[in-house]
């Protein structure tokens, strides 16, 4: 029998995040959703805890992070979820969650949290790990002319003796201003194709990198979004990820690995702002005379009794995906299809919650009276970012079916 009871460890991890969300991140969420590119100073006390509790061996709060199997995260005492290891991925997702039902902004605004350092977990040798983990690194994949296409990637970079030097534009960069290095996807060799698409780890004061802009979005407007350029941008040589090497047989699978490590997280962020909007429409429900019954059948319920059981039953169906794509990725299995599955459901569960809670609630939901309307903004992105619902349906349809991509468009 499978036991779905997390480990006491991550138990106690997850709760510290979800302390982090209900005493940290709720009370200035709205604050920041008005005030948009202005810095939560909140966050600066809380990274600082963060450091010292990942100093201690305590596992990481805001989980964005990633990483790498971790035996250490084990208890030998508890009948762990699915069996084996519990590292670092299923770390970072619980957390990730927890946080995202605090403010998804702010949790993507986490000093030395970035999605970046997904990047560098996911493909960095153990010397790169040494000197980039405890860096906050964003990640600039996206640029004017392509979006979920990853592998057409435009921005060059060219090995000059010691040093590469990068040319090119990175668009909708996830603290792209704030973080001290970016993760840049760029081509070393465009006749390659995209099996020379590399990841080169930036540092902020690199000469050659500057910020454009930063955008005004829907939601998440606590995290910054850059425009970054790259004008002869030079870094050292040994900042490329993983192996310098050009594989055409490989193609780019260890750039893409860094994917497989990021989409759970970000299900797990649609899981946790879906998780929020249910518990305040129950509240909002509750308080309205309507009764939720596990015990009779939905067709015998209140329309809204019966709607919020349906989404509770989806919210349950993306959040087991997406721990089981974070369990297989410790557990070194291949999770290429688990990833996109989590990300695909969560992505639409994510929205579909949020929006509806905010009909369901009338003109509470839409009001600024509760944040039902801010999730609903919020939980739009997480449906985009890291693949869209689309390209997530295709990489399923391409595993399950075992067609490559120029078989399957």
């Amino acid at each position: 029998m499978i036991n779905l009871e997390l480990p006491k460890k991550l138990r106690a991890s997850a709760n510290q995040a979800h302390q982090v969300a209900q005493e940290i991140f709720r009370p200035i969420s709205r604050k920041y959703d008005l005030a948009e590119h202005d810095y939560p100073v909140e966050l600066d006390a809380m990274a600082a805890m963060v450091e010292g509790l990942a100093d201690s061996g305590t596992q990481k709060i805001g989980g964005a992070a990633g990483g790498r199997s971790d035996d250490s995260a084990k208890d030998p005492h508890s009948t762990e979820l699915l069996g084996n290891s519990n590292g670092g991925n299923m770390s970072a997702l619980l957390n990730a969650l927890e946080t995202s039902w605090g403010d998804v902004g702010l949790m993507l605004s986490i000093p030395y949290q970035g999605l970046g350092n997904a990047a560098i977990a996911a493909v960095a040798t153990d010397e790169q790990l040494e000197r980039f983990g405890k860096v906050w690194a964003a990640m600039a994949i996206t640029e004017p002319s392509f979006g979920s296409d990853s592998a057409a990637v435009t921005t060059t970079a060219v090995r000059d003796g010691d040093e590469w030097v990068l040319n090119g534009e990175k668009i909708f960069v996830t603290a792209g201003q704030r973080s001290t290095h970016i993760v840049v996807w760029a081509t070393v060799d465009k006749s390659l194709g995209r099996a020379a698409i590399k990841s080169f780890v930036v540092p902020r004061d690199a000469p050659g990198l500057s910020v454009a802009r930063l955008e005004h979005k829907l939601g998440i407007k606590a995290s910054d979004t850059a425009v970054l350029l790259l004008q002869d941008c030079r870094i050292p040589a040994d900042n490329i990820l993983g192996s310098p090497e050009v594989n055409v047989e490989k193609g780019f699978a260890g750039v893409m690995q860094t994917f497989d490590n990021t989409r759970p997280l970000v299900a797990a962020m649609a899981v946790g702002v879906a998780r929020a909007a249910l518990e305040e429409l129950r509240t909002i429900l509750t308080d309205a005379g309507v009764e939720i019954s596990y015990d009779i059948p939905a067709n015998n319920q209140h329309a809204a009794a019966a709607e919020f059981l349906r989404m509770e039953a989806d919210y349950e169906a993306a959040y087991l995906l997406s721990l089981r794509a974070a369990w297989m990725a410790d557990n070194k299995k291949p999770n290429s299809l688990e990833a996109s599955m989590s990300k695909a459901k969560a992505g639409r569960t994510g929205t579909d919650v949020t929006l509806k809670a905010v009909e369901l609630a009338g003109a509470i939901g839409y009001s600024q009276r509760t944040l039902l309307e801010k999730w609903g903004r919020d939980s739009k992105i997480l449906d985009i970012f890291e693949g869209t619902q689309q390209i997530q349906q295709l990489i399923v349809a391409r595993r399950i079916l075992g067609k490559t991509s120029a078989e399957l468009k």
